[in-house]
Protein backbone atom coordinates (compact mmCIF):
# COMPACT_ATOMS: atom_id res chain seq x y z
CA UNK A 1 0.00 0.00 0.00
CA UNK A 2 1.58 3.02 -1.12
CA UNK A 3 1.58 5.59 2.13
CA UNK A 4 1.21 8.98 -0.34
CA UNK A 5 -1.34 8.12 -2.40
CA UNK A 6 -5.64 7.86 -2.76
CA UNK A 7 -6.19 4.34 -1.76
CA UNK A 8 -9.00 1.96 -0.46
CA UNK A 9 -8.58 0.06 3.00
CA UNK A 10 -11.90 -2.49 3.97
CA UNK A 11 -12.12 -3.07 7.26
CA UNK A 12 -13.81 -6.77 8.16
CA UNK A 13 -15.53 -6.34 11.79
CA UNK A 14 -16.20 -3.02 10.70
CA UNK A 15 -18.94 -2.25 12.70
CA UNK A 16 -17.57 -4.03 15.79
CA UNK A 17 -15.65 -2.42 18.51
CA UNK A 18 -12.31 -2.19 17.34
CA UNK A 19 -13.02 -2.31 13.54
CA UNK A 20 -15.22 0.67 13.62
CA UNK A 21 -13.10 2.81 15.75
CA UNK A 22 -10.17 2.08 13.29
CA UNK A 23 -11.80 2.45 10.79
CA UNK A 24 -12.97 6.09 11.84
CA UNK A 25 -9.36 6.98 12.78
CA UNK A 26 -7.67 5.63 9.31
CA UNK A 27 -10.46 7.88 7.60
CA UNK A 28 -10.20 11.22 10.12
CA UNK A 29 -6.00 10.96 9.22
CA UNK A 30 -6.45 10.39 5.50
CA UNK A 31 -9.34 11.61 3.98
CA UNK A 32 -8.28 11.16 0.67
CA UNK A 33 -8.84 7.44 1.14
CA UNK A 34 -12.07 5.59 0.63
CA UNK A 35 -12.60 3.27 3.89
CA UNK A 36 -15.16 0.04 3.70
CA UNK A 37 -16.85 -1.08 6.83
CA UNK A 38 -17.70 -4.75 6.28
CA UNK A 39 -20.10 -6.46 9.22
CA UNK A 40 -23.03 -8.78 9.31
CA UNK A 41 -23.92 -7.11 11.93
CA UNK A 42 -24.59 -9.95 14.28
CA UNK A 43 -23.73 -8.84 17.91
CA UNK A 44 -25.56 -6.54 19.63
CA UNK A 45 -24.67 -3.07 19.59
CA UNK A 46 -23.11 -3.21 16.36
CA UNK A 47 -25.69 -1.44 14.31
CA UNK A 48 -25.21 1.50 16.81
CA UNK A 49 -21.68 1.81 14.95
CA UNK A 50 -23.40 2.72 11.55
CA UNK A 51 -24.26 6.86 12.36
CA UNK A 52 -20.83 6.83 13.57
CA UNK A 53 -19.50 5.63 10.10
CA UNK A 54 -21.82 7.73 8.05
CA UNK A 55 -20.57 10.76 10.07
CA UNK A 56 -16.82 10.33 9.82
CA UNK A 57 -17.19 8.94 6.23
CA UNK A 58 -17.26 5.75 6.06
CA UNK A 59 -19.02 3.66 4.22
CA UNK A 60 -20.77 0.98 5.34
CA UNK A 61 -21.34 -2.69 3.50
CA UNK A 62 -23.40 -5.18 4.75
CA UNK A 63 -21.90 -9.23 4.49
CA UNK A 64 -20.13 -11.61 5.94
CA UNK A 65 -16.67 -13.25 5.77
CA UNK A 66 -17.63 -16.08 6.03
CA UNK A 67 -19.34 -16.00 2.65
CA UNK A 68 -16.58 -15.28 -0.35
CA UNK A 69 -19.17 -13.50 -2.95
CA UNK A 70 -19.76 -11.02 0.04
CA UNK A 71 -16.13 -10.42 -0.23
CA UNK A 72 -16.13 -10.38 -4.14
CA UNK A 73 -18.82 -7.32 -4.51
CA UNK A 74 -16.51 -5.11 -2.38
CA UNK A 75 -14.24 -5.06 -5.40
CA UNK A 76 -10.63 -4.22 -5.78
CA UNK A 77 -8.76 -2.84 -2.66
CA UNK A 78 -5.08 -1.69 -1.07
CA UNK A 79 -5.07 -3.00 2.27
CA UNK A 80 -7.38 -5.25 4.26
CA UNK A 81 -7.37 -4.67 8.07
CA UNK A 82 -8.88 -7.94 9.61
CA UNK A 83 -11.04 -7.59 12.69
CA UNK A 84 -13.46 -9.42 12.42
CA UNK A 85 -13.77 -12.30 14.49
CA UNK A 86 -15.89 -14.34 17.17
CA UNK A 87 -14.42 -12.82 20.16
CA UNK A 88 -15.56 -14.91 22.64
CA UNK A 89 -12.54 -17.39 24.08
CA UNK A 90 -14.98 -19.41 25.85
CA UNK A 91 -16.88 -19.82 22.65
CA UNK A 92 -18.17 -23.77 21.42
CA UNK A 93 -17.83 -25.31 25.27
CA UNK A 94 -20.71 -26.90 25.50
CA UNK A 95 -22.28 -26.58 22.23
CA UNK A 96 -21.44 -26.50 18.55
CA UNK A 97 -17.84 -24.74 17.30
CA UNK A 98 -19.10 -24.21 14.00
CA UNK A 99 -19.90 -20.54 14.36
CA UNK A 100 -16.29 -19.57 15.74
CA UNK A 101 -14.42 -21.81 13.39
CA UNK A 102 -16.53 -20.51 10.31
CA UNK A 103 -15.82 -17.23 11.39
CA UNK A 104 -12.46 -16.93 12.71
CA UNK A 105 -10.76 -19.48 10.17
CA UNK A 106 -12.40 -20.37 7.12
CA UNK A 107 -13.20 -16.60 7.36
CA UNK A 108 -9.37 -15.50 7.58
CA UNK A 109 -8.73 -17.66 4.49
CA UNK A 110 -12.00 -16.06 2.43
CA UNK A 111 -9.97 -12.47 3.31
CA UNK A 112 -6.49 -13.64 2.42
CA UNK A 113 -8.30 -15.05 -1.16
CA UNK A 114 -9.61 -11.23 -1.96
CA UNK A 115 -6.43 -9.99 -0.45
CA UNK A 116 -4.51 -11.92 -2.75
CA UNK A 117 -6.65 -11.49 -5.83
CA UNK A 118 -6.27 -7.95 -5.27
CA UNK A 119 -2.86 -7.80 -4.44
CA UNK A 120 -3.59 -5.88 -1.15
CA UNK A 121 -1.62 -6.21 2.29
CA UNK A 122 -3.34 -7.46 5.21
CA UNK A 123 -3.12 -6.42 9.38
CA UNK A 124 -4.16 -9.57 10.99
CA UNK A 125 -5.67 -8.84 14.66
CA UNK A 126 -4.69 -11.94 16.48
CA UNK A 127 -4.92 -12.87 20.33
CA UNK A 128 -3.19 -13.51 23.05
CA UNK A 129 -5.25 -16.58 23.87
CA UNK A 130 -2.94 -18.46 20.93
CA UNK A 131 -0.47 -18.77 23.88
CA UNK A 132 -1.79 -22.42 25.63
CA UNK A 133 -3.88 -22.35 28.72
CA UNK A 134 -1.60 -24.94 31.14
CA UNK A 135 1.39 -23.60 30.67
CA UNK A 136 0.31 -20.01 31.60
CA UNK A 137 -1.33 -21.76 34.57
CA UNK A 138 2.04 -23.15 35.87
CA UNK A 139 3.42 -20.28 36.17
CA UNK A 140 4.86 -19.72 39.42
CA UNK A 141 2.35 -16.90 40.84
CA UNK A 142 2.05 -15.82 44.55
CA UNK A 143 -0.36 -14.02 46.13
CA UNK A 144 -0.15 -9.82 46.39
CA UNK A 145 -1.97 -7.55 48.15
CA UNK A 146 -4.97 -6.93 45.41
CA UNK A 147 -3.11 -9.30 42.35
CA UNK A 148 -1.10 -12.15 41.09
CA UNK A 149 2.01 -10.91 40.82
CA UNK A 150 5.45 -13.26 39.67
CA UNK A 151 8.09 -13.87 42.01
CA UNK A 152 11.05 -11.40 42.31
CA UNK A 153 13.69 -11.73 39.25
CA UNK A 154 11.46 -14.16 38.18
CA UNK A 155 11.56 -15.69 34.07
CA UNK A 156 11.62 -18.48 31.97
CA UNK A 157 11.24 -19.49 28.30
CA UNK A 158 8.92 -16.54 26.87
CA UNK A 159 7.53 -15.33 30.40
CA UNK A 160 9.46 -12.44 32.90
CA UNK A 161 8.31 -9.70 34.64
CA UNK A 162 8.02 -7.77 31.56
CA UNK A 163 5.05 -10.47 30.64
CA UNK A 164 4.36 -13.09 27.87
CA UNK A 165 6.92 -12.81 24.77
CA UNK A 166 6.59 -14.33 21.45
CA UNK A 167 8.67 -17.35 22.31
CA UNK A 168 6.64 -18.65 25.14
CA UNK A 169 6.29 -22.52 24.41
CA UNK A 170 3.19 -22.83 22.22
CA UNK A 171 2.52 -27.16 23.13
CA UNK A 172 -0.88 -27.39 24.72
CA UNK A 173 -4.59 -26.58 24.35
CA UNK A 174 -5.35 -22.76 23.93
CA UNK A 175 -9.54 -23.30 23.11
CA UNK A 176 -11.49 -23.38 19.69
CA UNK A 177 -11.31 -19.80 19.50
CA UNK A 178 -7.40 -19.67 20.32
CA UNK A 179 -6.73 -22.35 17.73
CA UNK A 180 -8.50 -20.27 14.85
CA UNK A 181 -6.71 -17.46 15.31
CA UNK A 182 -3.35 -19.48 15.20
CA UNK A 183 -4.62 -21.60 12.19
CA UNK A 184 -5.47 -18.29 10.84
CA UNK A 185 -1.75 -17.34 11.49
CA UNK A 186 -0.20 -20.41 9.65
CA UNK A 187 -2.65 -19.50 6.90
CA UNK A 188 -1.50 -15.85 6.29
CA UNK A 189 2.45 -17.34 6.49
CA UNK A 190 2.02 -19.49 3.74
CA UNK A 191 -0.04 -17.24 1.89
CA UNK A 192 3.01 -14.94 2.52
CA UNK A 193 5.43 -17.47 0.84
CA UNK A 194 3.04 -18.64 -1.70
CA UNK A 195 1.76 -15.24 -2.75
CA UNK A 196 4.00 -13.14 -1.52
CA UNK A 197 1.08 -11.77 0.28
CA UNK A 198 2.31 -8.68 2.84
CA UNK A 199 0.81 -9.17 5.86
CA UNK A 200 1.72 -7.85 9.58
CA UNK A 201 0.18 -10.21 12.65
CA UNK A 202 -0.60 -8.32 15.88
CA UNK A 203 -1.67 -10.83 18.83
CA UNK A 204 -3.61 -8.23 20.84
CA UNK A 205 -4.22 -8.78 24.66
CA UNK A 206 -7.36 -7.24 26.06
CA UNK A 207 -8.55 -4.05 23.83
CA UNK A 208 -10.75 -1.85 25.40
CA UNK A 209 -12.48 2.17 24.47
CA UNK A 210 -15.33 3.60 24.09
CA UNK A 211 -17.94 1.88 21.84
CA UNK A 212 -17.02 -1.31 23.28
CA UNK A 213 -20.19 -3.74 23.94
CA UNK A 214 -18.69 -5.51 27.29
CA UNK A 215 -19.81 -8.29 27.89
CA UNK A 216 -18.18 -11.41 30.64
CA UNK A 217 -16.92 -13.31 28.28
CA UNK A 218 -15.07 -10.41 26.18
CA UNK A 219 -14.89 -6.23 26.84
CA UNK A 220 -14.64 -6.77 30.33
CA UNK A 221 -13.13 -3.80 31.33
CA UNK A 222 -16.64 -1.82 29.80
CA UNK A 223 -19.07 -3.97 31.31
CA UNK A 224 -17.13 -3.58 34.93
CA UNK A 225 -17.29 0.28 34.73
CA UNK A 226 -21.33 0.33 33.01
CA UNK A 227 -22.06 -2.21 36.28
CA UNK A 228 -20.69 0.51 38.61
CA UNK A 229 -22.38 3.05 36.71
CA UNK A 230 -26.11 1.82 35.74
CA UNK A 231 -25.94 -0.75 38.02
CA UNK A 232 -26.56 -4.78 37.84
CA UNK A 233 -23.99 -7.07 39.10
CA UNK A 234 -20.88 -8.56 38.96
CA UNK A 235 -19.06 -11.58 40.12
CA UNK A 236 -15.14 -12.55 40.33
CA UNK A 237 -15.38 -15.91 38.90
CA UNK A 238 -12.67 -18.67 38.85
CA UNK A 239 -9.49 -19.06 40.56
CA UNK A 240 -10.71 -18.61 44.44
CA UNK A 241 -13.41 -15.44 43.01
CA UNK A 242 -11.17 -13.35 44.85
CA UNK A 243 -10.28 -11.15 41.98
CA UNK A 244 -6.74 -11.30 41.80
CA UNK A 245 -6.18 -12.62 37.99
CA UNK A 246 -4.19 -9.95 36.05
CA UNK A 247 -4.67 -8.59 32.52
CA UNK A 248 -2.81 -5.56 30.36
CA UNK A 249 -5.23 -3.23 28.71
CA UNK A 250 -4.74 -1.47 25.40
CA UNK A 251 -6.69 1.39 24.24
CA UNK A 252 -7.96 1.12 20.62
CA UNK A 253 -6.07 4.72 19.91
CA UNK A 254 -3.70 3.00 20.98
CA UNK A 255 -3.48 0.22 18.80
CA UNK A 256 -4.39 2.65 15.86
CA UNK A 257 -1.34 3.88 16.67
CA UNK A 258 1.07 1.12 15.88
CA UNK A 259 -1.08 0.09 12.89
CA UNK A 260 -0.28 3.33 11.41
CA UNK A 261 3.17 3.17 11.76
CA UNK A 262 3.19 -0.91 10.79
CA UNK A 263 1.11 -0.10 7.25
CA UNK A 264 3.66 2.58 6.07
CA UNK A 265 6.25 0.64 7.03
CA UNK A 266 4.96 -2.54 5.34
CA UNK A 267 8.07 -3.66 3.31
CA UNK A 268 9.88 -3.63 7.06
CA UNK A 269 7.39 -5.29 8.93
CA UNK A 270 5.65 -7.54 6.62
CA UNK A 271 6.07 -11.48 7.86
CA UNK A 272 6.42 -10.23 11.49
CA UNK A 273 4.46 -11.61 14.37
CA UNK A 274 4.10 -9.06 17.58
CA UNK A 275 3.04 -9.33 21.09
CA UNK A 276 0.49 -5.89 21.36
CA UNK A 277 -0.95 -5.07 24.83
CA UNK A 278 -0.86 -2.49 27.73
CA UNK A 279 2.53 -3.89 29.35
CA UNK A 280 3.14 -4.17 33.02
CA UNK A 281 2.34 -0.56 33.53
CA UNK A 282 -1.07 -0.86 32.07
CA UNK A 283 -2.32 -3.95 33.77
CA UNK A 284 -4.76 -4.28 36.27
CA UNK A 285 -6.44 -7.52 38.76
CA UNK A 286 -10.06 -7.45 38.43
CA UNK A 287 -9.87 -6.03 42.58
CA UNK A 288 -7.86 -3.27 41.06
CA UNK A 289 -10.06 -2.59 38.48
CA UNK A 290 -13.50 -2.66 40.69
CA UNK A 291 -11.49 -0.03 42.86
CA UNK A 292 -10.79 2.50 40.20
CA UNK A 293 -14.35 2.36 39.26
CA UNK A 294 -15.55 2.71 42.50
CA UNK A 295 -13.48 6.08 42.89
CA UNK A 296 -14.93 7.46 39.66
CA UNK A 297 -18.43 6.75 40.91
CA UNK A 298 -18.57 7.59 44.36
CA UNK A 299 -19.94 4.32 45.51
CA UNK A 300 -19.02 0.29 46.27
CA UNK A 301 -21.21 -2.29 44.44
CA UNK A 302 -21.18 -5.66 46.09
CA UNK A 303 -18.96 -8.65 44.01
CA UNK A 304 -20.08 -11.81 44.16
CA UNK A 305 -17.96 -14.93 43.98
CA UNK A 306 -17.56 -17.61 41.92
CA UNK A 307 -14.34 -19.59 42.96
CA UNK A 308 -14.80 -22.05 40.20
CA UNK A 309 -12.35 -22.08 37.76
CA UNK A 310 -14.02 -22.36 33.94
CA UNK A 311 -12.01 -24.58 31.17
CA UNK A 312 -10.38 -21.75 29.49
CA UNK A 313 -9.66 -19.52 32.11
CA UNK A 314 -6.38 -17.74 32.62
CA UNK A 315 -4.81 -15.97 36.23
CA UNK A 316 -2.29 -13.74 34.78
CA UNK A 317 -1.28 -12.30 31.32
CA UNK A 318 0.81 -9.13 30.85
CA UNK A 319 2.09 -8.52 27.21
CA UNK A 320 5.80 -7.94 26.63
CA UNK A 321 6.10 -5.18 24.07
CA UNK A 322 9.97 -4.89 23.78
CA UNK A 323 9.74 -6.65 20.33
CA UNK A 324 7.00 -4.52 18.89
CA UNK A 325 8.85 -1.47 20.74
CA UNK A 326 12.54 -2.52 19.03
CA UNK A 327 11.23 -3.06 15.51
CA UNK A 328 8.19 0.67 15.39
CA UNK A 329 9.33 2.95 18.42
CA UNK A 330 5.74 2.01 19.31
CA UNK A 331 4.58 1.87 23.18
CA UNK A 332 0.88 2.52 24.65
CA UNK A 333 0.89 5.85 26.17
CA UNK A 334 -2.61 5.44 27.70
CA UNK A 335 -2.55 4.78 31.35
CA UNK A 336 -5.70 2.96 33.31
CA UNK A 337 -6.50 6.08 35.37
CA UNK A 338 -6.90 7.81 31.78
CA UNK A 339 -9.12 4.85 30.57
CA UNK A 340 -11.49 4.98 32.83
CA UNK A 341 -11.77 8.64 33.06
CA UNK A 342 -12.46 8.32 29.12
CA UNK A 343 -14.99 5.03 29.35
CA UNK A 344 -17.17 6.51 32.38
CA UNK A 345 -17.05 9.63 30.57
CA UNK A 346 -18.37 8.06 27.76
CA UNK A 347 -20.75 6.00 29.48
CA UNK A 348 -22.44 8.56 30.94
CA UNK A 349 -23.02 10.57 27.93
CA UNK A 350 -24.17 7.98 25.94
CA UNK A 351 -26.56 6.51 29.00
CA UNK A 352 -29.98 6.52 27.25
CA UNK A 353 -28.71 4.07 24.12
CA UNK A 354 -26.12 1.95 25.51
CA UNK A 355 -27.72 1.36 29.44
CA UNK A 356 -30.05 -1.80 27.70
CA UNK A 357 -27.37 -3.15 26.24
CA UNK A 358 -24.70 -2.97 28.73
CA UNK A 359 -27.29 -4.07 31.63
Amino acid sequence: MNATRPCRIVVTGGAGFVGSNLALMFKRDRPETEVVAFDNLRRRGSELALERLRAGGVRFAHGDVRNPEDLEELGAFDLLLECSAEPSVHAGYGGSPAYVINTNLVGTVNCLEAARRHGADMVFLSTSRVYPIDPLRRLPLERGATRLVLPDGGGGPGWSAAGIATDFPMPGSRSIYGATKLASELMIEEYGAMYGLRAVINRCGVLTGPWQMGKVDQGVVVLWAARHLYGGTLSYSGFGGEGLQVRDMLHVADLYDLLRVQVAGMDRFKGRVFNVGGGPEVSVSLAELTALCAERTGRSIPIAASPETRAADIPWYVTDNADVTQATGWRPRRTPGAIMDELFGWLDANRRILEPILL
